[in-house]
This record gives C-alpha cells, structure tokens and sequence, in this order.
C-alpha cells in the first residue's frame, strides 16, 4: 500500500502510524494517537500518555513490513507483518519474525495499538475479524 494521504478513514491513519513507527518518527507516532493510549504487547497491558511512544521507538529498534491489511467497524484495522528488531545502538539484527497487530481508531487518532506474536489470525480473532470478507486488497 503506498500513498497514505489518499486512503480514507481507520485505513490511512494506520498506515501513516506505521510508515512513522518504521522511521523512528515519535513526534508524528504521538501526533496519530490519542493523548492516553491502550498498549498491549508481550510485556503486558495497559494506558499510558502517547509520549511513551517516542521513548518505545528509542529503545526499540523495532520496524515491520506490513504484509497484509483487514478493515473492520467500530475504528478496527489489523495488519500483518513481518516485524524486526535490531540494537538501537549498533544497527545490528536481533530478531525477525511475523505478528499481527490490531489497531483501534477514534476520531482519525491510534486509541489501542495491541501485538500479537501468535500472527495474524490471533489478531483477527480479537477484532471479531475474518480474513476472507474482511481482507483490503489493493
């Protein structure tokens, strides 16, 4: 998918948090997302004020290819990815595996960013999603 400006509604913001999660932009991450966010990752959950975005994208070295795109109601898009992980201060690879992430969208901002390392199919699963209806294809 390219072009963000141009996709409409929950798609496009998603697309343009992401495309800012790849280039380490926390300034534009925190822009795209609700003052208090709802994080959920392998490391627990919780709320916490968009400015912990920048400091998750310093210590990080996270990036991800999306794969594939699904919409759903209610502000809900899921992606597949291929996600990777290198040391912020080398550059050097640590891991690279795919995941599925879900993404809530209200009022044109990211509300809840969750991982699943359990792929896509967990991903959908937890939006009530399903791959062959929901599937955007370009």
């Amino acid at each position: 998918m390219t072009n963000a400006t141009r996709i409409p509604g929950a798609l496009g913001v998603v697309e343009q948090w992401l495309a800012a999660v790849n280039a380490g932009d926390g300034a534009r991450v925190e822009s795209l997302s609700r003052e208090q966010i709802d994080i959920v990752g392998p490391r627990g959950r919780g709320s916490a004020p968009r400015s912990v975005l920048s400091d998750w994208l310093a210590r990080s070295g996270f990036s991800a290819s999306p794969l594939r795109w699904f919409c759903g109601g209610d502000g809900l898009v899921v992606v597949e990815q291929e996600a990777r992980w290198r040391d912020p201060a080398t550059g050097e690879p640590q891991d690279s595996f795919r995941i599925g992430s879900l993404l809530r969208i209200i009022d044109g901002r990211v509300t809840r960013y969750e991982r699943f390392d359990a792929g896509v199919d967990a991903a959908l699963d937890a939006a009530g999603l399903d791959a062959g209806r929901d599937e955007v294809t370009r």
